[in-house]
């Protein structure tokens, strides 16, 4: 990581002398579409301004893994490669649930905010799943980890009101099994939900790390168009007073 990067990145998230708190494991999903001859887009919406955390921000669908995402596993599995990467250096259990519920929760998350559905339709006349996917399940529609690909992990610097261990995630448009006619998410959390070239991102209100990110994909790309599930990923933590920046 560039030295200019981290010290806007250590100001733009300064936001006191806290406790320390223990990062929340939390997840977000960069869905991709490369239809047609134009550059790749991706789906982004504005946070509401009654957030606490990021008020009016720019971001990508995603939030906390929550218990219950752990408990659902009539799930399609991921690629064994980008499983590999996502257990790498787990805080607290690592278990092949707490894993899978990292995607369980950028996929959730993204019908709650977005009304998309990433998965595919299930043979399975009753499909059970569980908290949290009932929509999925009213529907057919099988979450399905095979097209995830994980893009960059970033751990919120210590002595902040709220740290979270983000797993960046993208999948491919064609992984999208239904919509919510209107567009929207029934959490209301996300406003203004559109597509958009990296570049038109650009032009938005974004957390640093988010800018960060969208310049870590935007190389992938051209290096990587198709996501190979083997390529390295950054990782991005706080040691000594500054950012580190890994490859997974």
């Amino acid at each position: 990581m560039t030295g200019s990067f981290e010290k806007q990145l250590s100001k733009d998230e300064r936001a006191g002398n806290y406790p320390y708190i223990r990062p929340k494991d939390a997840a977000t999903l960069l869905i991709l579409d490369h239809a047609g001859k134009g550059p790749v887009r991706l789906l982004m919406g504005r946070r509401h301004m009654r957030h606490a955390f990021m008020p009016g921000k720019f971001v990508f669908p995603g939030g906390r893994v929550d218990p219950a995402d752990s408990r659902v596993s009539n799930v399609l599995p991921y690629h064994p490669e980008v499983e590999a990467k996502l257990s790498a250096d787990m805080k607290n259990a690592k278990s092949a649930a707490r894993v899978r519920a990292l995607a369980l929760a950028a996929i959730r998350e993204t019908y709650e905010e977005a009304g998309i559905f990433v998965g595919r339709k299930s043979p399975e006349e009753l499909l059970r799943l569980g908290a949290g996917f009932e929509a999925f399940a009213e529907r057919g529609i099988q979450p399905d980890l095979s097209g995830i690909r994980l893009i960059a992990r970033a751990i919120t610097p210590p002595q902040r009101t709220r740290r979270f261990d983000t797993r960046f995630l993208a999948v491919w448009a064609e992984d999208i099994a239904d919509r919510l006619p209107d567009g929207t998410g029934p959490s209301g959390e996300l406003e203004d939900c559109a597509w958009m070239t990296l570049e038109e991102a650009r032009t938005k209100e974004l957390p640093l790390i988010t800018t960060k990110i969208l310049t870590d994909l935007e190389e992938r790309l051209k290096r990587d168009p198709d996501l190979s599930p083997a390529t390295p990923v950054p990782y991005y933590f706080f040691r000594k007073g500054g950012f580190v920046r890994e490859m997974i």
